[in-house]
């Protein structure tokens, strides 16, 4: 597959934020399609509010703010110290210029414009020339059950309860009746003849990455792709960056491994990307799953453009071998 063929990414928030920021400087622009994950989705205050393809848009238009790790730098807060005072929800902080992108997408939205259209006038609008797409326009809702809180909707586990009950099981509601957005059903459709690298982001697998699996043949088109699939471990050094990854791992009775991570997306990778080589790992995936280690802790722009790097060696490697074996004359691939 030439260098050149473009590039598609799954990914959630912060975590896939970073790598998608690295494949987007490296790439040539518009090569690369990130499609978001929406299960995180809600309305707040009357406003449709869409958390990771906010960070997305933020982050690859570099106007997130890096000491948060979430919304934009050079916030202020007049609105919410006005809702606080007036007794208003302030759980869920909207900076003021945040709350601009909100309005906008729920005026347009009101209107009957899709989301998919609206979050690609917003690229544009914010110079991010990679091509941002919902994994759906319907609504679908990533649903939590805690232990003793009974169903929670995400926001409420993730932001208003801290990530502190403790999770029995996880719904996406409303997937089975979603339509896959155009890249998901090009994928479907041609198996990613096209494409030059698939790519699963560090993000939460149960929680940002699946959701979007959920949808009506993703799962099987991923698992069909003859573009190789690589994946990037959330997990390092035997913990999560950042959310609540190795909680949930924990409650949902898994080692906090990469060796977790590779049965979990067993059948649909070819390689996975770890930050260290656990013992038996390589053993566990056998020649289903090719372990590749490397610096997945992602500090900087030039770590992000590093690990974006190793990403596309491995898919053009695979690549690579399968053309030679393809070519191969048929007595030299007998064993």
């Amino acid at each position: 597959m030439s260098a050149g063929a473009p590039v598609l990414a799954l990914s959630g928030g912060v975590g896939g934020a970073k790598l998608a920021l690295g494949l987007d400087k490296i790439l040539a622009p518009g090569a690369l399609t990130v499609v978001v994950n929406t299960g995180d989705d809600f309305e707040h205050l009357g406003l449709s509010i869409s958390p990771d393809i906010d960070t997305l848009l933020y982050t690859l238009s570099g106007l997130a703010d890096p000491t948060r790790g979430w919304g934009r730098r050079d916030e202020s807060w007049n609105f919410m110290r006005a809702l606080t005072a007036l007794g208003g929800p302030d759980w869920f902080a909207l900076g003021d210029a945040d709350l601009a992108l909100h309005v906008q997408r729920s005026r347009r939205l009101a209107q009957g414009e899709t989301l998919e259209a609206i979050s690609a006038d917003f690229a544009r609008a914010l110079g991010v020339a990679t091509r941002i797409v919902p994994m759906c326009n319907e609504r679908v809702r990533t649903r939590l059950r805690g232990e003793e809180e009974g169903w929670l909707d995400f926001q409420t586990y993730f932001v208003r309860q801290r990530c502190a009950p403790v999770l029995r099981e996880i719904v996406y509601e409303g997937a089975a009746q979603a339509r896959p957005r155009t890249p998901l059903q090009q994928l479907a459709a041609d198996g990613g003849a096209a494409l030059r690298a698939l790519v699963l982001c560090p993000s939460n697998p149960w929680l940002s990455l699946d959701p979007i699996l959920a949808l009506p043949g993703v799962r099987a088109a991923l698992g069909a792709s003859v573009a190789p699939v690589i994946a990037v471990s959330p997990i390092v050094a035997g913990d999560a960056v950042k959310g609540p990854t190795a909680k949930l791992m924990r409650e949902f009775g898994l080692p906090v491994t990469h060796g977790s991570i590779a049965r979990h997306w067993r059948g649909l990778v070819d390689a996975l990307i770890v930050d260290v080589d656990e013992p038996g790992l390589r053993e566990s995936c056998g020649d289903e799953v090719e372990i590749i280690v490397a610096p997945t802790l992602m500090k900087s722009l030039a770590d992000r453009e590093h690990l974006a790097e190793i990403v596309l060696q491995a898919a053009d490697r695979i690549c690579a071998v399968r053309a030679g074996r393809a070519a191969a004359p048929s007595s030299a691939r007998r064993p």
